[in-house]
């Protein structure tokens, strides 16, 4: 996904997602990621997790923020032309790659790796979250099988394809997640964390709305 903002929001990456109408959903994945696969008693295999859920993200986070802080390139450039370039796709098939995440996760069960399993199962989501909620914007998921790209009819964020919609769940489902690791997680450091991406993802959904109201 084109889900930046994680831990450092900026006016090039808001307006960019403004453009498009955009929100920012990596917190959402690092919450879903955490929820299904973390253990409050087990902070490795928590912090696995997050690892896991953030992974496929990450290249577009270096290459979209050497463009924007670094080379000075217009948002609307980075999002709307490098993005679907055939070299940043190139790298994100690797990243997002099922695939490869799948045989990964294999060697990690067969090997009865806790750390291993939980760091594939929470990208592993995360790709499948992607694979469902991408209309243009999507990426190979199943290379290097195949470059074919899926175009779901669903979009986690265009409005045309029920975006609205799945906004709203996504937002229910975040404040709900939220609330049950605040209560899994009694410590200071985690639960700070866990308010921190609670913001993080739900805060623009806020700001927007305010913004665009009645347009």
């Amino acid at each position: 996904m084109i889900d930046l903002v994680i831990g450092f929001p900026s006016t090039h990456f808001i307006g960019a997602h403004v453009a498009r109408g955009k929100s920012m959903n990596t917190p959402a994945h690092l919450i879903f990621g955490m929820t299904a696969f973390g253990k409050a008693e087990k902070p490795a295999i928590t912090g696995a997790a997050l690892a896991g859920s953030l992974i496929p993200d990450l290249s577009l986070y270096f290459l979209a923020g050497w463009h924007l802080f670094v080379l000075g390139t217009l948002p609307e450039i980075v999002f709307g032309q490098l993005y679907f370039s055939d070299a940043w796709q190139s790298l994100f098939r690797i990243d997002n790659s099922i695939i490869l995440w799948g045989i990964a996760f294999g060697l990690g069960a067969m090997l009865r790796a806790p750390v291993a399993i939980a760091l594939c199962s929470a990208a592993l989501l995360h790709l499948g979250f992607d694979f469902l909620l991408h209309n243009d914007d999507g990426r190979a998921h199943f290379w290097p099988r195949t470059n074919w790209i899926f175009q779901s009819p669903v979009s986690y964020w265009d409005p045309e394809h029920y975006g609205n919609i799945v906004r709203s769940i996504e937002t229910a489902l975040v404040i709900f997640f939220c609330g049950a690791l605040w209560r899994r997680h009694v410590g200071r450091l985690m639960r700070a964390l866990v308010l921190s991406l609670g913001i993080m993802q739900l805060a623009p959904v806020v700001i927007f709305s305010i913004m665009f109201a009645g347009h």
